[in-house]
């Protein structure tokens, strides 16, 4: 998948609650990008959309 031209602003991902130990999430048009928040300078994950949403819908069940 192509690298995303949109800014990334990522968040503390809601399903990592108080952890230290956590990913952070940014959506940008057709993508969530994903990283961990204690290896930032790894880079993040491209993921479309539309597969994120089927990853957060299977954590659901």
């Amino acid at each position: 998948m192509p690298e995303t031209t949109h800014p990334l602003n990522f968040r503390k991902s809601s399903y990592s609650a108080n952890e230290s130990a956590c990913v952070e999430v940014a959506d940008t048009p057709g993508t969530s990008a994903i990283r961990d928040t204690k290896r930032r300078s790894d880079g993040h994950l491209p993921f479309p959309t539309s597969e994120w949403a089927a990853f957060l819908a299977t954590l659901s069940r």
